[in-house]
């Protein structure tokens, strides 16, 4: 078993590095067979050639974040990991790896390849969709770049939509005035928006509409200029919504569009506007998509294998099922 030894100016970034009880390294090790000693400022890895080159390209990029003063957590270690394993360039695994959104509660970093290329898509592209399962981070990741474009200054205001459909059930009559009777539907969006910037900030800009969070119906004959603009759950949009909503782009705004093609509520699935949408617009410049599978769940380990369950159930298209 072939040994190298990796040394560092700094013996408190290695025992960062390691995690607490050796955690980090530990997921290193299982995912990659080797074996990791740290000791000081060094770190040996013992592996294979090519297992012992991912841990070194994992173990660097922990090291830079580190050093760029970003938290380290189990759970960036672990979309590190899932990156390097992913079959594509090594260049551009580096380029995904070293991509991050610095906001005031959190700091962002892919944790698949799939979210690095929607990062970098949302980052260059004026009409970006990112379609796939629940629990791929597509409206967090979506929300979080809009949350970063608003607080920078490249845009002047955030607008937030989604369709008002139940998902599956009748709830019947909903209290109160129009606000308390969508918000149920637009939680979601409210969660993101709170997680990575301070209560008090978000409230401010929701009072004086610079963060807009409404229903896809309130979107008709407006033009959305200078902002950052999300449609998620964008399957539940039928195709004449769709259009309206893709019409509102306006000047120096950038739009994106979430949502999974196959978990549609309307009646007819057939009139999903999001389907629609990706057969027509996908080869206009400046429109781009990443698509995300199950492979990208970065919720609970059992979400993915529940979203990999189903996937498969439909592709046999079981009898009865």
């Amino acid at each position: 078993m072939n040994e190298e030894t990796l040394v560092f100016d700094d013996a408190t970034l290695v025992r960062d590095l390691c995690g607490p009880t050796d955690a980090h390294l530990v997921l290193i090790e299982n995912a990659l067979g080797v074996r990791i000693d740290a000791k000081s400022n060094e770190v040996t890895i013992r592996g294979s050639d090519h297992a012992r080159a991912q841990a070194r390209t994992v173990v660097e990029q922990l090291a830079s974040r580190l050093e760029s003063n970003l938290p380290l957590t189990a759970a960036d270690v672990e979309g590190l990991l899932r990156i390097e394993r992913a079959p594509i360039p090594k260049k551009t695994k580096q380029d995904t790896g070293n991509r991050s959104l610095v906001l005031p509660r959190r700091t962002i970093a892919p944790r698949s390849a799939t979210q690095g290329q929607f990062m970098s898509q949302l980052a260059s592209d004026e009409l970006v969709f990112g379609v796939g399962p629940a629990g791929t981070g597509k409206t967090y990741l979506a929300v979080a770049n809009a949350a970063s474009m608003l607080v920078s200054g490249q845009v002047e205001r955030v607008i937030l939509s989604r369709p008002a459909v139940e998902a599956g059930e009748r709830i019947g009559f909903l209290p109160g005035d129009m606000k308390e009777k969508v918000d149920p539907y637009l939680r979601p969006l409210y969660d993101a928006l709170y997680d990575v910037l301070h209560t008090d900030f978000v409230d401010r800009k929701l009072a004086a509409g610079e963060i807009e969070i409404a229903p896809l119906a309130f979107m008709r004959g407006r033009t959305l200029s200078r902002a950052a603009i999300i449609l998620d759950e964008a399957q539940n949009a039928s195709i004449q919504q769709m259009k309206m909503f893709l019409t509102r782009l306006g000047e120096n705004s950038r739009m994106a569009i979430t949502g999974d093609p196959t978990q549609t509520d309307l009646p007819d699935p057939r009139q999903s506007g999001l389907a629609d949408a990706l057969s027509l617009l996908t080869k206009i410049e400046g429109v781009s998509v990443t698509r995300f599978t199950g492979e990208d769940v970065v919720r609970h380990r059992l979400v993915g294998e529940i979203v990999r369950a189903y996937d498969a159930r439909d592709t046999m298209k079981v009898p009865g099922a």
